[in-house]
């Protein structure tokens, strides 16, 4: 009798349930699409990155912007706009995809009134306004907007929207816009000191064409007159200043021995102000004064001609000029004088050792239209020196604080005289204590310009026949 095998019964799988090589499959597959994502992403967010630092042209870079803002959210539409740097809508510039279907918007964006005046990026009332502008131009979208915003200052606005409204937004796709927003933000700025700097290059090499200019116009050398030495320098607080020294022969058409026998003049100015406009006024004064010269008026005349020749174009500027001219006979050793509201220049008297002022009373050049101008004489004697200076000089500040004064000045420049050999010793003595006065790291504050004029101390006038003397007076 055969008796049968028991009967197995299989149990059915799981509704729901995927087996094991299914289901790894299926996490793979996930895995996969998450990581291709993952290096679309970062393979957007590169470049861009990469078209920031390559692209000079920012145009260029600003149109990528809306493209890969879309793509890192997987929406359709974007829209980029920048603001200047006051803070106006930068209308050239807006940026959006969809392009062909954004036109009406960026039309009117463009057309957006309030975003015409500055400070239109630092008004959230505004920019609330032109969020609703946007979100009425897309009607049902679901919108995402957020802040351009570098070095704490606003540059723009950033939307990412989804036409069809289903916007899916997570967290990770909040941080791509905002990183996208950043790096517009840096671009921009970059852009923007790109600009300030090629300005300043401008500027710059203007500067330097106006400095070789009035570097021209100052005298490069000191003139060889009989029975004196001299030295000079200016040292201008900017590429152009508007401290001005000057030797202007009387009679131009006399050379040689005779030229330097005849009578010269001795100027130092000083526009109130600095930089190229001080140096354009200086500039313009030093030709109405070497014609005036000319005439062979004396210094007060000198004066009262050139306050009303340089009145009206000192009145548009609103700048006035102090002036010390001085006119030096070397015949007789005589020097005459008229001042403008000048720094008095400082006589040292070798015979006597001490140092006294020459001034003469007279109002800026440029202030009054009759203004007259005090005449003051003085013969000078072996061993004197003369120094002639601006209030650079005098007002320079120190370390500590405190100003050089003229005070400080008087007591250098008698020291100098009494140590010093010739008028380039003493010249050289006094800025030297002025540079270690201002300190080696600091710059003047204002242009610092110094003449010295010096009688050596074996000096006889020169005997002049009368024919001489009829040509050189």
């Amino acid at each position: 009798m055969s008796s049968k095998p028991p009967r197995r019964h299989s149990t059915p799988p799981l509704r729901g349930v995927t087996p094991a090589p299914q289901a790894m499959a299926s996490l793979r597959q996930l895995f996969d699409s998450l990581s291709h994502e993952q290096r679309r992403n970062q393979d957007l967010l590169v470049s861009l990155g990469f078209a920031q630092r390559s692209f000079t042209n920012l145009n260029r870079f600003l149109e990528l912007v809306p493209v890969v803002a879309a793509r890192l959210v997987g929406v359709q539409g974007a829209i980029l706009v920048p603001f200047q740097t006051d803070g106006r809508l930068w209308r050239e510039q807006l940026q959006a995809v969809p392009a062909e279907r954004s036109q009406d918007l960026l039309g009117r964006l463009a057309a957006f009134k309030p975003g015409h005046g500055a400070g239109f990026g630092t008004d959230d009332d505004q920019l609330l306004l032109m969020d609703r502008l946007v979100q009425q131009q897309c009607p049902g979208a679901g919108i995402f907007a957020t802040s351009v915003v570098a070095r704490g200052r606003s540059r723009g606005r950033l939307y990412v929207f989804e036409p069809s409204g289903d916007l899916v937004w997570t967290d990770v796709h909040r941080r791509h816009v905002q990183l996208v927003a950043d790096l517009v933000g840096v671009a921009i700025e970059n852009d923007q000191l790109l600009q300030e700097a090629r300005r300043h290059e401008r500027v710059d090499r203007q500067l330097s064409i106006g400095a070789e200019i009035q570097a021209q116009l100052l005298p490069d050398h000191c003139p060889v007159i009989e029975g004196v030495e001299l030295a000079a320098r200016c040292r201008p607080a900017f590429q152009v200043g508007g401290d001005y020294y000057d030797f202007i022969p009387t009679r131009p058409e006399l050379s040689g021995r005779r030229r330097e026998r005849g009578r010269w003049a001795l100027v130092m100015g000083d526009v109130m102000g600095k930089g190229v406009p001080a140096g354009l006024l200086m500039t313009m004064l030093r030709g109405m004064l070497r014609a005036e010269v000319l005439s062979g008026l004396p210094p007060d005349r000198i004066l009262h001609d050139l306050n009303q020749l340089a009145q009206e174009d000192l009145a548009q500027s609103h700048r006035f000029v102090t002036l010390f001219y001085s006119d030096f006979d070397p015949r007789s050793r005589r020097l005459r004088y008229a001042n403008a509201a000048h720094n008095p220049p400082l006589l040292w008297r070798a015979e006597r050792r001490s140092i006294s002022r020459l001034d003469a009373a007279g109002l800026l050049i440029g202030l009054q239209p009759e203004a007259d101008y005090g005449l003051g004489e003085v013969r000078l004697d072996p061993g004197d020196v003369l120094l002639y200076y601006t209030d650079g000089v005098t007002e320079a500040p120190g370390l500590t604080g405190d100003r050089f004064d003229e005070a400080r000045l008087i007591r250098t420049l008698d020291g100098a005289c009494r140590s010093c050999q010739g008028a380039q010793g003493v010249l050289d003595h006094l800025f030297d204590r002025l540079d270690r006065f201002v300190g080696a790291d600091h710059h003047l504050e204002d242009d610092a310009s110094m003449v010295v004029l010096k009688v050596p101390e074996a000096v006889s006038l020169p005997s002049v026949s009368p024919s001489i003397s009829r040509l050189t007076s």
